[in-house]
């Protein structure tokens, strides 16, 4: 890395950095990165191929890193990949013939479980819910099921390993900011909405917020324990943040919105907080009814918006919150370049002023149709030379302070025949701590096939 590119991957930290310590940045972040799918097309791959090799994309990588202007790795990672979820028979997750790992609608629990995941939420996770959407991990079979999971989970962790080698190699290169330390940041689901989306389905939760409103709730408590922990950083730092998609709240009465979704949800993004690790959040089509409830979490919460009025948005919450988003990026695919660019003028003259705001699209682009690349790259151009500040380094409203938010100890814990209680051995053992940090990793990736 010449001294060129270390000055600007210096600036780029600092600016990020400076956004979560609650002072303005130099400028306003760029946090713009395009999909898999769309770097595949980028470069001209097929993306069967590319979703079971992933190195054949790290000459696209290159050449959109050369294209598009950003303060981030260009190309996002993803989750799905083929090889493991086809070693497993998935059910929720399969490739269709394009090459898009697609998510049908499966039922993973039953009305009839409810009272099992209460009473053992770990458990009827891998007795019963597991084996429905994964037909390789039968219990019935416990030799085949044994090799069958060992083959994923080495599928998955190559997979992972692969793609971090390729974009910190495109970040080293080009000087991006390279983010958290690896274990520093963390994934996870609100509680309702892991119920929603891989147990019950969409259709069947709806029926249940109306039929079974007091077991669902019980239900978001009993798995609490287990979105905590899977979100929760092994190594959490000043800047750690922990990605919740927000999933089933738009499509929610407000009432059962307030009775069903947000305790639990609020109850987790507090928890991180008093850790002093920070939540990015997506919220996801939009949130203009659930604004006030928003103000109400945690200082420099992240928030990536899809939809929304921009000034209603910064003036509820511009003062205490990170924003994100808004940008469509429909109008990069229909509009003029000015158009593209007015549109760019317009949310920073909104959202910028004062700091606690990063410049991202309403969401990535899928696929190379989705844009026209041209009008991306001049938006991007535009952002880094209009959005800069002239009071860097002032406060920029509230500063987070994690002694102001209280750990719910009164949690339930993840009590499992098929986890060790670490209670029972010396913390300070180093023993202990190697076994204690391989189950977790067992732990994640079995919660993270349901999330």
């Amino acid at each position: 890395m010449n001294d060129d590119i270390k000055k600007l991957q210096q600036e780029r930290i600092s600016i990020y950095q400076d956004l979560y310590r609650s002072k303005v940045p130099q400028r306003v972040p760029l946090n713009v990165s395009v999909t898999y799918e769309f770097v595949s097309q980028f470069a001209g791959l097929d993306m069967r191929e590319a979703k079971w090799d992933s190195r054949v994309i790290l000459e696209g990588m290159d050449k959109l890193a050369q294209t598009l202007y950003t303060d981030v790795c260009p190309v996002s990672s993803t989750a799905r990949y083929p090889s493991f979820y086809e070693i497993l028979e998935s059910q929720s997750f399969v490739m269709g013939s394009n090459g898009f790992m697609q998510h049908p609608e499966v039922v993973g629990m039953l009305a009839e479980d409810y009272d099992y995941l209460i009473e053992k939420p770990f458990d009827c996770l891998v007795e019963r819910v597991l084996p429905r959407q994964y037909k390789a991990l039968n219990i019935d079979k416990p030799l085949e099921m044994a090799f069958s999971l060992a083959k994923s989970i080495v599928a998955h962790n190559n997979e992972m390993a692969q793609f971090t080698q390729m974009a910190n190699q495109i970040i080293e290169k080009y000087g991006y900011y390279p983010g958290n330390p690896p274990g520093a940041n963390g994934f996870t689901e609100a509680p309702f909405d892991f119920i929603a989306d891989m147990l019950r389905g969409f259709r069947e939760i709806s029926l249940d917020i109306r039929r079974i409103p007091a077991k669902l709730a019980e239900a978001c408590e009993a798995v609490y324990p287990i979105v905590l922990k899977k979100g929760m950083p092994s190594a959490p730092t000043e800047f750690s943040t922990v990605f919740i998609p927000l999933h089933m709240p738009t499509y929610m009465r407000e009432k059962d919105f307030a009775a069903l979704w947000w305790p639990t949800f609020k109850k987790l993004v507090d928890e991180y907080a008093s850790l002093g690790i920070h939540c990015e959040l997506f919220c996801e089509t939009d949130w203009t009814r659930y604004l006030d409830y928003l103000m109400e979490l945690p200082t420099n919460t992240i928030m990536w918006f899809e939809y929304g009025d921009a000034k209603l948005i910064k003036e509820k919450l511009g003062k205490k919150h990170i924003i994100k988003g808004l940008y469509p990026i429909s109008l990069l695919k229909t509009g003029t370049k000015e158009q593209c660019l007015e549109k760019a003028r317009e949310l920073i003259d909104i959202l910028a002023p004062g700091g606690r705001y990063i410049f991202t699209t309403d969401k990535s682009p899928l696929i190379l149709d989705d844009i026209n690349l041209e009008n991306y790259c001049a938006v991007t151009e535009f952002v880094r030379d209009y959005a800069v500040y002239d009071n860097a380094g002032e406060l920029s409203g509230l500063v987070f302070n994690k002694d102001d938010y209280k750990a719910h100890t009164s949690a339930r814990k993840i009590e499992s025949k098929y986890l060790t209680d670490w209670q029972n051995f010396d913390a300070e053992d180093k023993r202990i701590i190697k076994l204690q940090g391989l189950e977790n990793v067992l732990f994640d990736y079995l919660i993270g096939l349901l999330v």
